[in-house]
């Protein structure tokens, strides 16, 4: 079958779970303290986690056509409707923006300008964290991410629309190609401002050369664990079956380089400190060593030493049980990942804004700097609920994308590489649109 038609089964699992988010949501913003910080941060670490993934499948897709690449051809329709959740999360951040200026939370210690004013660090940083660029930059580069990849979406359905021969389509794809080449550099630095805007800024003293390369990384991990758990669902469902076993062999290997790779970074970003002599970086790391080890060291072991053995075999990659679980635990690894990244800072951060506050939020402001808090020190149950929410929401909108069109492109120039596509020394019997 190439044309996914969503169950009412699965739309009524799918909103079940996206009531559990708004239902912990709910829950997290009664029960949370005067700023209500746990209950912002765990909007923003899924709101940034998931828009994330939607840019980065933007970015493997123009990564992969600028590189000439047709192995990935049968499964491209995933990652085009995954790009497109690029238009729900903007609108998923216009709440944080609104609550920036509305002093509704305190996310950022550079949002408050009395702060600012008797900081020397954030007065010489505040040219770009700011409210201002914060929001313009989030509409702005967002937005232009948004046009990318409804071009490249609406090229590839007209691709399929034309079927007027192979010189046709080549010249949809041309276009494709040339629109992912520009787009290329576009998101290489767009989205390093705006990973240190929505992410690095929480820890406002802080700096890292690393974090957006980090961060991008962490993303495009997730985006992979993600594709293969979608595609193995689909498949059990009938649909995918001209997928060899070497297609989802290549998901396989770029979980694993990119675990690797990943873990490159984590450690690059840790070892600057004394190869650059840059001991501003050394605070971010004593933090969450100190106070939060479990989240600092279950990141290494969830994100680099599972998938690093598990899926380090070369058949590994093709057993579906296998890489389905090494998909699982560096998803949730990898969402853990932006946990850790999020939640110490703007722990600390809502500790000073409490105390400043004055007398009658001093016991909450000591039970911030208290060693354990539900949902700051490792995730709660209300953290997983939201996240589930979140998850089903992603998973709604991708699957209601994937029914308006063929789940592999018909006239695609490179659909008999995809169909014939092998990874030695393995042998797949040819697949057939």
């Amino acid at each position: 079958m190439n044309q996914f038609t969503l169950a009412s089964k699965q739309k009524n699992v799918l909103i079940g779970f996206m009531a559990l988010g708004v239902l912990s949501m709910i829950l997290t913003f009664i029960g949370d303290d005067a700023l209500h910080t746990r209950f912002w941060t765990n909007y923003l670490h899924n709101t940034v986690f998931f828009t994330g993934i939607a840019f980065i499948a933007l970015f493997i897709m123009a990564a992969f056509t600028t590189a000439w690449g047709g192995w990935y051809v049968a499964m491209k329709r995933v990652w085009e409707a995954f790009s497109l959740f690029l238009i729900p999360g903007l609108i998923l951040f216009i709440p944080i923006i609104i609550g920036m200026w509305g002093h509704l939370h305190h996310l950022y210690h550079w949002s408050d300008k009395a702060e600012v004013a008797v900081d020397a660090v954030l007065l010489g940083k505040s040219g770009f964290l700011n409210p201002v660029w914060y929001s313009l930059g989030t509409l702005l580069i967002v937005g232009a991410w948004i046009f990318f990849a409804l071009k490249i979406r609406t090229l590839s359905l007209a691709e399929d629309a034309s079927g007027k021969g192979l010189d046709d389509n080549f010249f949809h794809h041309r276009s494709i190609r040339v629109w992912a080449a520009i787009f290329l550099p576009v998101a290489g630095f767009s989205s390093a401002a705006m990973i240190w805007q929505w992410l690095m800024s929480i820890d406002s003293h802080w700096y890292s050369t690393m974090f957006a390369w980090y961060t991008g990384a962490s993303w495009f991990v997730s985006a992979m664990a993600l594709t293969i758990l979608l595609l193995l669902y689909l498949r059990s469902k009938g649909y995918y079956l001209n997928l060899l076993g070497s297609h989802f062999h290549d998901l396989g290997k770029f979980l694993f380089a990119f675990s690797v790779f990943w873990t490159y970074l984590w450690f690059s970003q840790f070892m600057l400190i004394w190869y650059a002599n840059v001991g501003e970086e050394t605070v971010y790391f004593r933090e969450r060593m100190d106070n939060y080890p479990v989240l600092f060291y279950g990141n290494l072991l969830l994100n680099f030493i599972v998938p690093f053995f598990v899926l380090m075999r070369n058949d590994s990659k093709r057993k579906t049980g296998i890489v389905a679980t090494a998909a699982i635990i560096t998803f949730l690894g990898h969402w853990m990942d932006f946990f850790q990244m999020i939640k110490p800072g703007a722990r600390h951060t809502a500790m000073e804004a409490l105390a400043s506050h004055g007398a009658e939020h001093a016991a909450e402001a000591g039970h911030h700097a208290m060693g354990f808090a539900a949902g700051f020190t490792i995730p709660g149950l209300l953290e997983l609920g939201t996240m589930l929410g979140f998850l089903a929401f992603f998973l709604y909108f991708v699957l209601s994308q994937l029914e308006k069109a063929a789940l592999s492109p018909k006239n695609d120039p490179y659909n008999v590489e995809t169909d014939h596509h092998q990874v030695w020394p393995f042998s797949d019997g040819a697949s057939h649109h």
